[in-house]
């Protein structure tokens, strides 16, 4: 019977896997600092149109009514009955000016416009293939009218086109379900000859081209150093274009950003922001107004107005650009629904542009209130305050600004506002101005650069501890004298000086930073709380490893696993998801015992893409259930020594997939959880 590693011999073996482990690059590229990016830069917003064949059916197919640009695949449409809707794609209301002109006054500063989706469909007139717009009863070039559009009023037209592609017979692979098109004659590299040949089309015939956004990527027929290829093919035909990340493999799925070594000149997180920005790198979201991003009659599943700018603000904030996205119909028409936001940005944006275009990342961490975006001014720095939530009292306060302020007013009318320093912040007096349903913007010129002091940061290896628990205080501000509070009050310059402090209770910390006696920084708040250990099992594991069960499905969330019948079952030596039955739509149940190796608070991190929950002892220990890129989650448990239960949930619906679990104690780095520490029932 194998027995529980003794200490030694634990910490032995966790320095060796340390050694020899694998850190993950950071997700973010270097920023690239190429003049040709500079307008992307200032634009911050561009209009996403995804329009194609799958127009036609509108997003129905044999009685469901869920599907979108991907019905071909999704609905599994033989390709011959998909080529009839090319008979019916007649848009005859298509007006490229208005397109443009919509865009235009809604802020909007380019538009990316799908030449080529998954379907394979070009939407220009192609001599290098029939499944074109000249083959439909349309015939006219809608891509000619839109470059027409775009020059005449001044808006950069950039290009999606799908690296994958469903029709083409040299394409690989196939869809998995379509038994009818054998591959014993397909050729890939002749598939890469016509990608090219039909991009030269695009970059020949229809003037500068602002961005060519590549997407399907995926495929394992796609590799790192066709990628290469392609970019530097593209940038040989013209050398002032900018492609985006999806044009080589080093895209982190949902999240969008890219490992060092990969060609692309921004990220592209799809259907979400940042949580955090991303300084000195280039990034750009992409988001529908609704759920599908090509036309779906029945969705009208749309974030409403208010929603969308906000998110245009925030994005901003972060040093990022927004591209959102409408499906129009067959007809050639934006949905009404679309059209009505649109309009809305232009209300917001005739009066607040100014904050957007142009506009830098916040130099501040945090604003509960709302968001700020800056630009450079002769002699300083105009700070543009974005109000979200009105504070209750009229007030709003900005913590730790060191700013000398010259002028602030309120956008909506240029109103001059009225504010005062106290203690740390500024104290802004909004009573008497109008309130704006998507946000308020202040303007706000100061001398030179912004001057933000940060609270003092309250640190520890854990917000638990077993016996007594080492805190310290750091603050960047040179000369800054730390003061500390333990009683609930807030600090003064008379209060205790930090210093190192050995905590044996449970207890409250409050911490400023001063100079010359005047406060600087907002006050920072931690607790710490002094707990007993969960005491380990009564059992004694025989076998190393974990057992599995896995599952198929379609889920945006975690589903109740005790319902379901399992695909398959067996053992692992650890959270192990490699063994995956299909690409999509699969989920896995890991369950055992963990090993902790001594009494203490271990720190667990779940990692995963998409969502996930981590037990412990058959309690909810972390909860990163939900579809979204890869997203980390950490919390703090105190263990006895022993065996503890331990289970972790996960699916996959889309895209990427991923799940790691990591842990950390006062004598163990952080570290994947190893192998050497994890038993089967």
């Amino acid at each position: 019977m194998k027995q529980p590693l003794g200490l030694l011999r634990w910490l032995i073996t966790v320095i060796l896997l340390i050694t020899g482990s694998y850190f993950m690059q950071p997700y973010a590229q270097a920023a690239k600092k190429d003049p040709r990016m500079d307008w992307w830069r200032d634009a911050r917003f561009g209009l996403f149109i995804h329009w194609g064949l799958y127009a036609v059916p509108a997003g129905e197919w044999n009685g469901k009514t869920d599907y979108g640009e991907w019905i071909r695949d999704n609905a599994q449409i033989p390709l011959s009955t998909y080529d009839t809707f090319r008979n019916q794609f007649n848009p005859v209301r298509f007006n490229a000016s208005e397109w443009v002109k919509l865009a235009r006054q809604a802020g909007m500063r380019y538009i990316v416009f799908t030449s080529k989706h998954h379907d394979g469909f070009a939407l220009w007139d192609s001599q290098e293939t029939d499944f074109d717009i000249g083959s439909t009863p349309f015939q006219r070039d809608v891509l000619k009218e839109l470059a027409a559009a775009c020059k005449e009023q001044d808006m950069p037209l950039c290009l999606y086109h799908s690296i994958m592609d469903w029709h083409h017979p040299d394409y690989l692979p196939r869809r998995e379900w379509e038994q009818d098109r054998p591959t014993d004659s397909a050729i890939f590299d002749r598939y890469v000859a016509y990608l090219k040949a039909q991009l030269k089309e695009l970059l020949t015939n229809y003037g500068p081209i602002g961005i060519l956004w590549f997407d399907g990527e995926w495929e394992d027929t796609w590799t790192h150093e066709r990628g290469k290829d392609l970019y530097n093919y593209v940038r040989s035909l013209q050398p002032n274009i900018i492609i985006n990340n999806r044009v080589d493999k080093g895209r982190m799925g949902w999240a969008g950003m890219t490992k060092d070594g990969f060609a692309g000149d921004y990220g592209t997180p799809e259907q979400e922001i940042p949580a955090t920005g991303l300084p000195g790198v280039d990034w750009e979201s992409c988001m529908t107004m609704n759920t599908h991003w090509g036309y779906n009659k029945t969705d009208n599943n749309y974030k409403p107005a208010v929603t969308l700018i906000r998110n245009l603000v925030d994005i901003t904030s972060k040093g990022g650009n927004f591209l959102l996205n409408v499906g129009p119909t067959a007809e050639g028409v934006f949905p009404a629904s679309g059209v009505e936001r649109l309009q809305a940005f232009a209300s917001w944006m005739q009066v607040n542009g100014e904050a957007i275009h142009g506009a830098k990342a916040s130099p501040f961490k945090d604003l509960g209130w709302g968001r700020c975006t800056q630009k450079a001014i002769p002699g300083g720095t105009r700070l543009y305050l974005h109000i979200f939530n009105w504070p209750a009292d009229g007030r709003l306060r900005i913590p730790g600004f060191g700013s000398s302020v010259v002028k602030l007013t309120a956008l909506n009318g240029d109103l001059p506002v009225t504010f005062k320093k106290e203690k740390a912040d500024l104290l802004i007096e909004l009573n008497g101005l109008q309130q704006d349903p998507a946000a308020t913007v202040l303007a706000l010129d100061i001398k030179g650069k912004p001057v933000i002091y940060s609270a003092p940061a309250i640190q520890a290896d854990a917000s638990l501890f077993v016996d007594q628990l080492a805190v310290k205080f750091t603050s960047n501000i040179p000369g800054a004298l730390i003061t500390y509070t333990t009683n609930g009050s807030d600090p003064t310059a008379a209060s205790v000086p930090a210093r190192p402090l050995l905590l044996k209770k449970t207890t409250s910390i409050k911490a400023a930073a001063f100079l010359n006696g005047r406060q600087l920084t907002p006050v920072a708040t931690a607790s710490f709380e002094k707990v007993t250990v969960q005491p380990a099992l009564a059992v004694t594991p025989s076998s190393g490893g974990l057992e599995f069960l896995s599952y198929e499905g379609n889920w945006t969330r975690l589903p109740n696993f005790d319902s379901l019948s399992p695909a398959a079952m067996g053992t692992v030596a650890n959270f192990d998801i490699s063994m995956k039955r299909g690409k999509d739509e699969y989920a896995f149940v890991f369950e055992g015992y963990i090993n902790i190796p001594f009494d203490a608070v271990y720190t667990f991190a779940l990692a995963s893409d998409d969502g996930s929950r981590l037990y412990i002892d058959s309690s909810l220990l972390i909860d990163n259930d939900g579809m979204h890129s890869m997203l980390e989650l950490g919390k703090d448990i105190a263990l006895g020594k022993g065996y503890h239960h331990i289970k972790v949930q996960y699916f996959e619906n889309n895209g990427g997939d991923n799940l790691e679990l990591y842990w950390k104690a006062a004598n163990i780095p952080r570290m994947r959880i190893p192998d050497v520490v994890l038993y089967r029932k």
